[in-house]
């Protein structure tokens, strides 16, 4: 009966990658169990092992699969601003692999996919701030980055966590989000400058 359902599984790999976004999205990626996933996949409890060896080596697959989705998202984004709209739009989207991206120790930390994943979307992250004025930068592109990835990482985070149910309250998202950045980061007039000073 396990080797008819396993023949039929056509891509055991992928079966086993949703499976266990799953698991991750209900239950958190420390309840993910290489046994508990061949079971629900309906295949031998040896056949994960076969695509991923072992369980960080799955996690480290799920991560760079998320990624590479998240580098093409923010990507696709024209400005920093978009690209904040766009990271919490992800998170919301692909909750299981926003989990696991951002846990290292879950992974292999020198896997080469994994390696390449991150470095396109720290790349897409930096366009970013790049493309800020200078004055809106401070001189120190770095900073600016951090401080950008903060708030909407935070954001992200909180989102996730059911902490912004009342706020958000059914609304999209990355709209809030948009809407925060706008409160945050609206020009000052000359008299708000003056009132400031």
């Amino acid at each position: 009966m396990t080797s008819e359902r396993t023949y039929h599984h056509g891509d055991l790999r992928r079966a086993v990658l949703t499976a266990a976004l799953d698991v991750i999205a209900s239950d958190g990626p420390d309840a993910l169990s290489l046994r508990d996933l061949a079971r629900r996949a309906g295949v031998s409890h040896a056949a994960p092992a076969h695509h991923f060896k072992d369980r960080t080596g799955l996690l480290t697959a799920i991560a760079t699969e998320g990624y590479t989705l998240f580098a093409d998202t923010l990507a696709a984004a024209p400005d920093l601003r978009e690209r904040g709209v766009a990271y919490v739009r992800f998170a919301a989207g692909h909750p299981a692999h926003f989990q696991v991206m951002f846990r290292p120790e879950l992974h292999h930390a020198d896997d080469p996919g994994l390696l390449t994943a991150k470095a396109r979307a720290t790349e897409a992250l930096r366009a970013g701030i790049s493309d800020l004025p200078e004055a809106g930068r401070g001189g120190d592109d770095r900073l600016a980055g951090i401080a950008a990835w903060s708030l909407a990482h935070g954001f992200a985070t909180l989102l996730l966590s059911g902490n912004l149910e009342g706020p958000v309250d059914g609304r999209d998202p990355g709209e809030v989000f948009r809407t925060l950045t706008g409160l945050l980061f609206r020009p000052q007039t000359p008299a708000t400058t003056q009132e400031s000073s």
